[in-house]
């Protein structure tokens, strides 16, 4: 006999959508030969009640025995076996077309009432545990629905206890259910062949029984047959008990794991970080109007460089997101837990997604990475994988990212549009690149976010106090610094560093601190950043806390020695502060320098545009003359009383004083 196509138990606790596409294959199967059966039954009944019409019946049995073969099961046609046996039963129904009054008896227990049998036990009990089976998932999509929206920041021990055990419940409830209804579906595979072979072995042997004139003749040509047929059926039915033995084993073994499995953020593994493909049911979240948005629960899996989506009951998944150079991140998303945000490089395509437990949410932030950075395209990316894990060489940049700024790269100064030059253009690189450690000391400390001292930001916020304006706008009681400012631009931006650098005159020591920043928090898995406000003016930098408006942190526009933009990743940029240290008891101080690494919500050659532009208008205001051409040079609004940026730098403008330009000037 050919293998039997069977649905494997170990995959009914993962319920992925290959499993359920499989299982759509199946019940299309079911359904063919339930209607096959009711057409075949039908044909009996017929054979059975018109014993005036016996001819006719017998004929048109004989038929539908033959469409047997025709018929198009999802699983494949029959074996050649039944479709051989069944042809065969057809001759012989086609030649015993006269009936005896005995022969209605033994048709009824032979024939009909063993195909009604397996009609009302075996199919109806498909339909039941259908039915079981899609009550059992219902319940476990809403208690999955109701435990992923659980709170993070209020958690309730209590609540948290009732919805973890509601879904294990659920799980536990569904993974029965579906083992029970899998079991069936394997069941019928062999019942159907013995319930098409078993009703026309009983309907000849009562032929054979009741016809006299013929016993002798019939016996010659149906003997053997009849016994190969019985022989079959039994064959059949002892593979079917020892399947179902084993399915039954199958079924103890599987139930006989620890509660922990159905539970979710239950992972006993520890987190595998050098994954190149990752596959599982993630929460996605989409927009349902301006304001409002909604989660739904799909099945998610890497393939390549692309992340795919594939929702129950299709038959294949398609790309959602090419992840090639994309940004992963943590983010904190409606007070829900395990949410990250995936970026395209653009930054015009992003979502964001919710894993299950703690496990599933850093192994796919870190498989999303490891693809971004396209090591699939190597020749051993599992080696690649763990290389870069154990060393966090370009943790979380592209693999070329870094190597390709010597040669073939353009000019850092592109992003200065009208002619204006940086005051850092003047220094070259060295011929030959400088050395990581001729940059930045090994081992220097990288401070990951700049926390406001209490006492400060009590002073900031009491009498005396001032809140920056991040749009730039006066009043009666601002300082003279920002009234004399002439040009005043906000970012939002996100710090990612800082650490003290060798070098305060070389871009090449930003890139190397983004390197090393990037790096760090990909060893030490940190994903969090936290969102402020850069205030560009023609005196210095502030980094603003957009909640309170009180400045973080601030640089002296004169003491910013070299700033840039990451000639890939165009939303990182970075700058060098130049200071003095007088721990070695100079008088003049020693000079130290420390770089600040943020990431744009725009790009970062912006920043770096009006950063230049502040510098020159420091230098401008040594000479009037030099001030007002640089000023006639830039355009103004309708009001007279803001300065345009060049469009290619942004939409924002820059404040500027039309009294303080004259009294410059």
């Amino acid at each position: 006999m050919p293998a039997v196509h069977k649905l494997l138990l170990e995959d009914s606790l993962q319920d992925s959508p290959q499993t359920r596409s499989l299982l759509s294959v199946f019940e299309e199967d079911a359904g063919t030969l339930t209607d096959y059966t009711n057409q075949l039954l039908q044909s009996m009944q017929r054979v059975y009640g018109a014993q005036s019409e016996m001819g006719l019946a017998t004929e048109q049995l004989s038929k539908q025995l033959l469409e047997y073969e025709k018929k198009n099961f999802a699983l494949g046609k029959g074996d050649e076996e039944v479709i051989s046996t069944l042809q065969h039963f057809a001759k012989t129904v086609g030649e015993l077309n006269a009936l005896h009054s005995e022969l209605a008896t033994q048709m009824a227990d032979k024939m009909v009432f063993p195909m009604i049998q397996f009609r009302e036990k075996d199919l109806t009990e498909i339909s039941t545990l259908r039915e079981i089976f899609g009550i059992a998932t219902d319940e476990h999509e809403a208690a999955m629905v109701r435990y992923s929206r659980l709170p993070k920041k209020k958690e309730n021990e209590r609540v948290k206890s009732e919805l973890v055990g509601d879904v294990a419940y659920t799980r536990r409830k569904q993974h029965q259910a579906s083992m029970q209804y899998y079991c069936a579906l394997n069941a019928l595979q062999y019942r159907k062949r013995v319930a098409m072979l078993e009703p026309m072995l009983g309907y000849t042997q009562a032929q054979i029984n009741f016809f006299k004139k013929g016993i002798d003749l019939v016996s010659k040509k149906m003997d053997t047959f009849l016994a190969s047929v019985s022989t079959m059926t039994q064959s059949i039915q002892g593979q079917l008990d020892s399947e179902a033995e084993a399915m039954r084993a199958s079924q103890r073994e599987l139930l006989s794991v620890e509660d922990t499995v159905y539970m979710p953020d239950r992972d006993p593994e520890p987190v595998n970080r050098t994954l190149i493909q990752r596959a599982g049911y993630l929460n996605i979240r989409n927009k349902t109007g301006l304001v409002t948005t909604a989660w739904d629960r799909l099945y998610f899996f890497t393939q390549g460089g692309n992340l795919m989506c594939q929702p129950r009951g299709a038959v294949a998944g398609g790309m959602i997101l090419d992840l090639d150079n994309s940004s992963v991140m943590a983010v904190e998303c409606e007070d829900r837990r395990y949410c990250f945000q995936i970026t395209s490089p653009t930054g015009k395509t992003s979502m964001i997604l919710q894993a299950e437990s703690k496990r599933e949410y850093e192994e796919w932030i870190c498989t999303l990475n490891n693809i971004s950075r396209q090591i699939y395209l190597t020749d051993n990316p599992e080696a690649v994988a763990i290389r870069l894990n154990q060393t966090a060489i370009q943790a979380v940049t592209p693999i070329t990212s870094f190597e390709k700024r010597q040669e073939g790269s353009p000019n850092p100064d592109r992003a200065k549009p009208g002619g204006v030059q940086s005051s850092s253009s003047a220094s070259q690189k060295p011929p030959g690149g400088a050395e990581p450690e001729d940059l930045i000391a090994p081992g220097t400390p990288i401070q990951f976010d700049i926390m406001l001292p209490a006492s400060e930001f009590l002073d900031q916020n009491r009498a005396g106090g001032r809140r920056t304006n991040p749009f730039g706008e006066t009043d009666d009681e601002c300082s003279s610094e920002s009234d004399d400012s002439l040009l005043q631009q906000v970012f939002a931006v996100r710090f990612l560093g800082s650490m003290a650098v060798r070098s305060g005159h070389n871009q090449e020591v930003i890139y190397e601190a983004m390197r090393q920043v990037l790096a760090a928090r990909a060893i030490h898995n940190i994903f969090k950043t936290t969102e402020s406000h850069l205030m560009v003016t023609s005196s210095c930098l502030r980094l603003i806390d957009p909640q309170t408006q009180v400045t973080r942190i601030s640089f002296q526009l004169q003491d910013v020695s070299v700033f840039a933009a990451h000639q890939e990743n165009g939303r990182l940029m970075g700058f060098v502060v130049e200071g003095r240290d007088w721990s070695e008891g100079e008088e003049e101080g020693h000079a130290s320098f420390s770089s600040f690494i943020f990431e744009s919500n725009t790009e970062g050659e912006k920043i770096c545009y009006t950063i230049s532009l502040g510098k020159d208008i420091i230098e401008a205001k040594k000479d009037p003359a030099a001030l007002a051409q640089l000023m006639k040079s830039m355009p103004l609004t309708n009001d007279g009383k803001f300065l345009l940026l060049d469009a290619e730098t942004g939409d924002t403008a820059a404040e500027a004083s039309q009294e303080d330009l004259e009294s410059e000037a």
